[in-house]
């Protein structure tokens, strides 16, 4: 039966950030995953989970000036420096929060530049961080992004991904394969699944309806079909449900979680 994660930065905005933990734990979930803690102390998130009894199971390094539309610096020549004291922060963050893995986000193509320029500083990236993150025994994700959502993102595609894992050459860089991006991109879901799953290269799958983005039960997506897939694939990992609630203005994100409930009895 597959895991799933509450991710916190999404689900549960009816309540304030440290107050999701709670929430959360109530409606069964076991762990969760947000996308920035660095608001927050470490130590009182930490405090969250251990009374709650939750694991913290992803999270984001620091992606530039999000509030000004900067979505990554992975992929950015001259922010360097920037990425790695944002990867020393995440891995501060991961030490406290007791937390596996960690998404470092590509950035947006800048203008005039093209995806070839700028693969030699992702791939450098990639592999410093990826070292720096086996010192403590942490995986560094990434994850391919559809356009719609974040126009002019760096990495899109599944199979750029795998390719980015084999010119980088550290193993416990793996890709964090979110199931709506991935069904905008290219669908074929259960294909891709029974392609890079066996590989053990995917560290981290994440769901939400198509086309809207809401619970996995509304849109075009047989998600039961995928978590029995993901069950026939000897998936252990977690299933991050990084999804806007529905009803998030007239029951908040519990009154949407029915389809999680007989995940939840087995």
């Amino acid at each position: 039966m597959p895991q799933f994660a509450a991710n916190l930065s999404m689900l549960y905005q009816e309540h304030a950030f440290l107050d999701r933990f709670e929430a959360a734990a109530q409606d069964g979930f076991k762990a969760v995953e947000f996308l920035f803690p660095y608001a927050f102390s470490s130590e009182a998130i930490a405090e969250r989970l251990k009374a709650h009894g939750l694991q913290q199971v992803l999270f984001n390094a620091p992606p530039g000036n999000w509030e000004a539309g900067e979505r990554g610096m992975a992929c950015l020549p001259g922010r360097e420096a920037e990425f790695r004291t944002g990867m020393g922060a995440a891995l501060a963050y991961a030490a406290a929060l007791d937390c596996p893995r960690i998404h470092l986000m590509a950035g947006l193509l800048p203008a005039g530049a093209t995806q070839a320029a700028l693969y030699p500083t992702y791939i450098a990236n990639l592999r410093w961080a990826a070292r720096e993150a086996a010192k403590e025994g942490r995986d560094v994700l990434i994850e391919p992004i559809n356009a719609r959502d974040i126009p002019g993102f760096y990495l899109n595609r599944q199979d750029a991904a795998h390719q980015v894992l084999a010119d980088v050459g550290e193993p416990n860089l793996k890709v964090q394969m979110d199931l709506y991006h991935c069904q905008i991109v290219e669908g074929d879901l259960a294909m891709k699944l029974r392609k890079y799953l066996p590989t053990g290269k995917v560290g981290h799958i994440q769901i939400a309806g198509v086309p809207q983005r809401h619970e996995p039960d509304l849109g075009e997506i047989n998600h039961a079909y995928l978590f029995a897939l993901l069950d026939e694939l000897g998936y252990a990992g977690w299933v991050g449900c990084e999804y806007r609630p529905a009803d998030s203005q007239l029951g908040g994100t519990s009154a949407g979680l029915g389809w999680l409930k007989p995940y939840l009895s087995r």
